[in-house]
């Protein structure tokens, strides 16, 4: 099993999260590509650390949307989010490539990633501007997501995730972070979470019942607090249950 987290999204003098401790815990890691956050340094020192510790950079592709984290759904034409998104892709390959690596993957970040799991026409534009990039390139995204669904369709590796850190609604979505309860904060709850994914294919709904998830990557954040201490646990507690780490692309 994958074990993927949303790294390198500081900003200037500007510091989110502890990516040289989260880099060691995860496998893969999706870097924010400047429009979300990050910054062309964060970027490059990113892919170095990535590449010295052997973990996949995935290109974490967002609406162009600092002020709001890229959690602010945009309404796009095809054309502007098609050009974001192979902007986002050719400047963080550039970062990779000036220190050996290379971006394995794309997942997209926040309100894209949400909004692309139902809405088929900017699905359509990413898909498009990642396949005009790299037609080869996997994708990792929601189960059942429309972005998955066009990705393969247009010959791309498709990989599926599920979240250890946030609540689920009964359709196998995620619970909107506006409600109450959306990310999860016991250390506990969230390997408990992890371990049932990775073993029993399925996790426990906000209204009791079970849903059936497969998943090739687990994702927990790394800009929540304690993030470092609950990643750790999530990999021992997944290593115990005896799921192998490794990542997908």
């Amino acid at each position: 099993m994958d074990l993927n987290a949303d790294l390198g999204e500081s900003f200037g003098s500007w510091t989110m999260g502890d990516d040289a401790s989260m880099f060691r815990i995860v496998s893969s890691a999706n870097v924010a590509c400047g429009f979300h956050a990050g910054d062309p340094l964060t970027m490059l020192d990113s892919c170095r650390a990535a590449f010295e510790l052997d973990v996949r950079v995935g290109a974490h592709v967002g609406y162009r949307d600092l002020a709001g984290f890229g959690r602010r759904s945009l309404d796009m034409t095809f054309d502007e989010l098609f050009g974001d998104v192979l902007y986002q892709l050719g400047a963080l390959d550039g970062m990779a490539h000036a220190v050996g690596a290379s971006v394995d993957y794309v997942k997209p970040h926040g309100a894209l990633y949400n909004r692309i799991v139902h809405d088929a026409e900017q699905a359509e534009a990413v898909v498009a501007a990642v396949h005009a990039y790299d037609p080869g390139l996997p994708v990792l995204g929601l189960p059942g997501s429309a972005w998955l669904k066009l990705a393969d369709e247009s010959g791309h590796p498709v990989f599926r995730e599920a979240f250890v850190d946030r609540a689920y609604l009964p359709d196998g979505t995620l619970v909107p972070r506006t409600q109450e309860g959306a990310v999860l904060h016991d250390p506990a709850a969230v390997v408990a979470q992890a371990v049932r994914l990775a073993t029993r294919k399925e996790v426990l709904a906000i209204d009791g019942s079970v849903v059936p998830v497969q998943a090739d990557s687990l994702c927990i954040h790394g800009d929540t607090p304690g993030a470092v201490n609950m990643a750790a646990a999530v990999r021992e507690g997944l290593e115990q249950a005896g799921v192998q780490i490794e990542a997908f692309a």
